[in-house]
């Protein structure tokens, strides 16, 4: 669904006038619509139905604590990469032992406090990852719930910054690698092995790869249980891309399909850990003209929001869509739409025919995701306010920031 919608002349959030957001909350901001956040979630869990499956939602996505609760309370799993982000799921209402505990360098302290609160399973992703964690669960005295992240080599064919499941990435082991560390993992008194964990990458646009991977480790999965290792669950990590463009995506009927036909006879519970995909489309950042300018032919538009606001344009060169807040009669120009940072960087959008002045409000789409929980204090830069639009009324789920808050750790220095 496309919550975001031209009405009386307008653009609109659900059943919220966006010039109404930017009134009460000011800019830049980002909004979200609940309405969408539901729908999409629902749409992944439906295509499972017929399966016993858990949607862990990839937390590093959209970390706000409204988006959280909002999806617990759709009956989510969370699949965590930090401390910071299990107190996150814990503070929202989650169910410890629906929370996954993925990443290449968990902190002692981390999985100490995963231990304690009893999350449902560490995703290990190297041997030495192994050995730390029965150390850890035996002086905790109690047994880690586990699953190994295999490597299948495989191609995602996406940007090479956000691949995650080819030799040459951090990410996971070999197949060779996985069967040694599954026998240790069998022999250590603190380990309770539980699943198998892969994810190839992000915003995968095609079924090849994920249909590649699995082939890859279903192998594993029979093998292991020829050596007497029994796995509960088969956890096939996220990755589904959106469409920011004109992207052909993955319609998630075909995908859960062909993920369930490939299956067969195996009866494992079904992980999967999207974030993308839930939040993606469900966002946008709301930002303001500052300025219009012209260099030597070029045409510029300097909005209040930046690269630290959103850096996936400068960081991925990624294209996000942008709309003025008034519906266009047809008067276009051709416009790079820049930041205030002092970076030639801070480009959000260039080339882009618009109708916009002066003080107009625009919308730059797609941003629920990768958005606000990449946006930094570069500058001395605030950030952002978040805001949740469920039907007619908008709720701030995050107040912008002040300068104090950013100073509120920081002190001075007197040589």
């Amino acid at each position: 669904m496309n919550p975001f919608t031209y009405q009386n002349d307008e653009l609109f959030a659900e059943q919220v006038a966006l010039s109404e957001i930017a009134e009460t909350y000011g800019t830049p901001t980002f909004v979200y619509s609940c309405a969408a956040i539901t729908e999409a979630y629902q749409r992944f869990s439906d295509a499972f139905a017929t399966h016993k499956h858990q949607i862990c939602y990839a937390v590093k996505a959209n970390s706000n604590l409204g988006v959280l609760t909002l999806l617990n309370s759709l009956g989510a799993g969370f699949d965590i990469v930090s401390g910071g982000e299990l107190t996150r799921v814990l503070k929202a209402g989650a169910n410890p032992g629906s929370v996954v505990f993925s990443g290449v360098g968990k902190l002692d302290w981390e999985i100490t406090q995963s231990l304690e609160a009893g999350i449902g399973c560490f995703n290990i992703e190297s041997d030495s990852e192994l050995t730390q964690v029965n150390r850890l669960a035996a002086a905790s005295n109690t047994r880690a719930p586990i699953s190994i992240r295999v490597n299948p080599d495989v191609d995602a064919k996406t940007h090479p910054y956000i691949s995650t499941g080819l030799k040459e990435n951090k990410f996971g082991v070999s197949v060779s690698e996985a069967l040694k560390m599954y026998a240790r993992a069998k022999a250590m008194k603190h380990i309770d092995i539980l699943g198998i964990d892969c994810h190839i990458g992000s915003q995968i646009t095609e079924l090849g790869p994920f249909l590649e991977a699995l082939e890859r480790i279903l192998e594993l999965v029979d093998l292991l249980e020829r050596q007497d290792i029994k796995l509960q669950h088969i956890d096939l990590g996220g990755g589904i891309g959106v469409q920011y463009q004109n992207e052909e995506t993955i319609d998630i009927g075909e995908y859960s399909a062909a993920i369930l036909q490939s299956l067969g006879h195996r009866t494992h519970q079904l992980l999967f850990e999207p974030g993308r995909y839930i939040v993606a489309n469900a966002g946008l950042l709301l930002s303001r003209v500052i300025h219009k300018k012209t260099n030597e032919g070029k045409n510029f538009a300097i909005i209040d929001a930046a690269m630290n606001d959103l850096i996936r344009p400068t960081l991925y060169q990624s294209w996000q869509a942008v709309s003025s807040i008034k519906q266009p009669t047809g008067k276009t120009e051709q416009l790079d739409l820049v930041g205030p940072v002092c970076e030639t960087g801070d480009t959000l959008a260039k080339d882009r025919a618009l109708e916009i002045d002066q003080n107009d409000l625009v919308a730059i789409h797609s941003a629920g995701a990768y958005g606000f929980v990449m946006s930094s204090n570069y500058n001395s830069r605030n950030k952002a306010a978040e805001i949740m639009v469920n039907g007619a009324t908008a709720h701030c789920i995050r107040e912008r920031e002040s300068i104090q808050d950013q100073m509120r750790l920081e002190y001075k220095f007197t040589p």
